[in-house]
């Protein structure tokens, strides 16, 4: 057993373990503690959201919804390995588990089948939340992966756990399937790699450099718009009935006035021509 991180022992361990960490909101002081205890906690537990999208999906693991009220999680898992967080203290991720499972973590020995729901895991697990529609056809990135790996270690590192401390919702409970689409014994094998050595950096992405505004209004036939166009579709922002191609078009700016309107942006803000804040935001691949 342990106590809880505060906020920045868990964003300074995410940091330390190579974690690129996004501050949602009023996360430090948002949680249900409420609504019952948070802590003395034991694990990590994996879920996927059954949602597609960046910021649709960290807003309703923020708010929540009338049925369960948010944060659903500490931490949001996006499909680039960012990790959004929206809570810190009681969330409702977990639910009612199994108690022999909670012992089997405690031990850090194999896991028991769940087969009845008598403990309250919001009390015990720090949640994170990994943007999937949980189909077992929606793919899941390298770097959402790595990112799930890096984030379960830097959990594990930081209370002094080995890898099975790390569990799956399914794995938890016998109401739920998620995670799908990857073995959580595969996941604790490389969390088990990763805390065998000291933290290191994950390789920097190389991303496309803001080209300029002219370049877009030249009506370029490049590349890079086909790859910007791929990560607007990724981060559920089309406007596409074909595509996205490389020659600049009219689904193009209205696939990036969505992508504006998504940060924030409004107005003359928010008419479809590149900017460098939001090309950054968008992190489109080098072509």
């Amino acid at each position: 057993m342990a106590t809880p991180l505060s906020a920045d022992q868990f964003v300074a361990a995410l940091r330390a373990e190579g974690v690129t960490v996004v501050e949602v909101g009023d996360w430090r002081n948002h949680n249900r503690n409420h609504k019952g205890a948070w802590g003395p906690v034991n694990g990590v537990i994996i879920h996927h959201t059954v949602t597609s999208g960046t910021q649709g999906s960290v807003d309703l693991c923020y708010d929540g919804y009338d049925e369960l009220p948010g944060p659903l999680c500490h931490g949001v898992i996006d499909k680039a390995g960012t990790v959004h967080l929206v809570g810190n203290g009681r969330a409702n991720h977990a639910g009612s588990g199994d108690s022999s499972v909670l012992n089997a973590v405690i031990r850090e020995s194999g896991l028991p089948r769940p087969t009845k729901n008598d403990t309250d895991g919001n009390v015990r697990f720090y949640g994170f939340e990994c943007i999937n529609l949980g189909d077992g056809d929606d793919p899941w990135p390298a770097a959402q992966l790595e990112a799930i790996e890096r984030v379960s270690a830097a959990i594990c590192r930081a209370h002094g756990w080995g890898s099975g401390s790390v569990i799956g919702h399914k794995e938890w409970t016998n109401t739920k399937i998620d995670p799908v689409g990857f073995s959580m014994d595969g996941m604790r094998g490389k969390v088990a790699s990763r805390l065998g050595s000291a933290p290191s950096k994950p390789s920097q992405p190389a991303y496309e450099p803001f080209p300029g505004a002219g370049f877009f209004k030249s009506e370029p036939n490049s590349p890079i718009v086909t790859a910007m166009g791929r990560r607007l579709v990724a981060e559920g922002c089309s406007a596409y009935v074909e595509g996205p191609g490389s020659r600049w078009s009219d689904a193009d700016r209205n696939s990036y006035a969505k992508w504006q309107r998504k940060l924030g942006f409004s107005g003359s803000d928010a008419d479809g021509w590149p900017g460098q804040s939001s090309w950054d935001a968008l992190k489109v691949p080098r072509s």
